[in-house]
């Protein structure tokens, strides 16, 4: 695939083949040519699962210190008392059947739906249009919940969910090119060493593959999969 100067210009510095620190890595990743807009750094990993298998399903939720760059919409799907809880911790939207109602006829100006327990059965029927996109509320993930207050809070504060998806990789973002080093690290460091600890008992051998290092439109740059903690 024919690739543009400016990507060509900032894949000269990476040997594809070589496993860099995650400290260099970052740098590496901050001193390639700047795009017109702040583009989200991420990390790839790939893991040695089969998420065909339940007991081999990776995923959870990690808080970034530093968030992600990206202002969250929180919606919040409840009723009665805690209402009052999520619009007080700052959810964008907070309501009960009249969103779901809202949501089934195709609305979807949101980035995390968090519930309460008692809502489920309404937003079960939701599935088809909150699953594909990652975005079904999950007591795994934190986002069913009777304390929605803290869920709210945590999720505008830079809680991210990740899941392997069906070729075993997780994909996560860990902030804006426009970060600092420091921040760019820390955070990078914490979604890695969640993802290492959310290892499945049932998973033998090597689990975690390979670590990648990118921004929305730059080569990846791999990382040492025993990256040092900072």
């Amino acid at each position: 695939m024919a690739r543009g100067k400016l990507y060509q210009k900032m894949i000269e510095n990476v040997d594809r083949r070589t496993q860099y620190p995650l400290d260099t890595a970052v740098k590496m990743l901050k001193e390639m040519p700047q795009r017109k807009f702040d583009e989200t750094v991420e990390v790839a990993m790939n893991l040695g699962v089969d998420p065909r298998h339940a007991d081999q399903v990776v995923r959870g939720t990690v808080i970034l210190p530093h968030g992600t760059g990206r202002s969250q919409k929180v919606l919040v799907l409840t009723k009665g008392e805690l209402e009052t809880e999520a619009k007080e911790a700052g959810a964008d939207y907070v309501g009960g059947d009249d969103l779901i109602k809202k949501i089934s006829e195709g609305w979807i100006d949101f980035d995390i739906v968090i519930a309460s327990p008692d809502m489920m059965g309404g937003v079960g029927r939701l599935g088809k249009i909150l699953g594909p996109r990652g975005l079904m509320p999950n007591p795994k993930s934190g986002t069913v919940t009777r304390e929605v207050g803290k869920a709210v809070r945590e999720a505008k504060a830079g809680r991210i969910e990740f899941r392997v998806d069906k070729a075993g990789n997780v994909q996560a973002p860990v902030g804006k090119v426009s970060f600092g080093e420091d921040k760019l690290l820390e955070n990078a460091q914490i979604l890695i060493d969640a993802v290492t600890r959310a290892k499945p008992p049932a998973v033998k051998g090597h689990y975690i593959r390979t670590v990648t290092l990118s921004k929305t439109m730059s080569p990846g740059i791999r990382v040492e999969k025993a990256a040092p903690a900072h």
